[in-house]
């Protein structure tokens, strides 16, 4: 599900859609989700991206890979937030939170 979205930075844009296809990519390959729901609103001055799958969970500790890390960057690199919580039971849940006016993601590539 997406809402109605205002125009957004195109850094924001970039870094959501690379985050969300890395998130459905990870749900298929590793936790063999079998439904995946994807929302995506503003809430406030913030764009918020969560991916929920019904897969097996991640292992914990888990140890980041370059997807992870990509993603949990992206969000910092904008001045946002990334979180994944996860149950075998109940699957996991990758949320990204990007400031949508001002603040890095406005500034990045301007001088």
């Amino acid at each position: 599900m997406v809402g109605d979205l205002p125009p957004l930075p195109a850094a924001v844009e970039v870094a959501a859609f690379h985050v969300v296809r890395e998130a459905l990519s990870n749900a298929v390959k590793h936790a063999h989700a079998d439904r995946i729901v994807v929302e995506v609103q503003t809430v406030g001055d913030r764009l918020r991206a969560e991916v929920r799958d019904d897969g097996n969970g991640t292992v914990s500790p888990r140890q980041d890979g370059v997807g992870l890390t990509s993603m949990r960057e992206r969000a910092e690199e904008l001045g946002g937030d990334f979180a994944i919580t996860s149950d075998p039971t109940r699957g996991t849940t990758v949320r990204l939170e990007l400031p949508t006016a001002g603040g890095a993601a406005a500034k990045v590539g301007r001088p």
